[in-house]
Order: C-alpha cells, then sequence, then structure tokens
C-alpha cells in the first residue's frame, strides 16, 4: 500500500512541475526575452526532468525519455495495466 501511495504522490509531483514548464514555455513563445521567465522555466524543466528520473527508478519508465536503451528495449518490461500494472 505504501508503494502505491508513494507512486500516486510522485505522479502528482510530475504532473505539478509538467504543468509549470510547459505554462512557461506557453508564455516564453509570446515573451521570449523575458529572463525571469525562462529562468523559472529552467528551473521547472529541470525539476520535471528529475521527477521523471526518479519514477523511472522506482516504477519505471513513464515517458520514451526514460528509457534505458542501451542493451535492449525495456518499455513493455514492466506488467501490463490488465497484468496489474500502470499506464
Amino acid at each position: 500500500m505504501n508503494q502505491a501511495k508513494n507512486r500516486q504522490e510522485l505522479l502528482s509531483w510530475i504532473n505539478k512541475v509538467s504543468f509549470m514548464a510547459y505554462d512557461m514555455a506557453l508564455y516564453l513563445d509570446t515573451h521570449p526575452d523575458d529572463q525571469q521567465a525562462f529562468e523559472f522555466f529552467q528551473k521547472y524543466s529541470q525539476m520535471r526532468r528529475q521527477a521523471l528520473s526518479n519514477y523511472a527508478a522506482q516504477f519505471g519508465p513513464l515517458t520514451m525519455d526514460c528509457i534505458n536503451t542501451d542493451d535492449h528495449w525495456q518499455w513493455a518490461d514492466q506488467p501490463w495495466p490488465w497484468e496489474g500494472g500502470y499506464c
């Protein structure tokens, strides 16, 4: 049960920092010279990358960006949703 709670908390955090990063990216499309917004974007983009990396280390890759393809395709190594896995 604790692992499921941790998974949900991490997914919630990923959603929050992703929203902030994407929102800043959209803002920067129309305000490319706003240095403070750019720094904010960089901060939340880094936080998103770290959160995705943490999730992948604990539960498997969440996005294609988190897949280690050094020796084989790992995307399908986790259980499918109908096998008790998560999307």
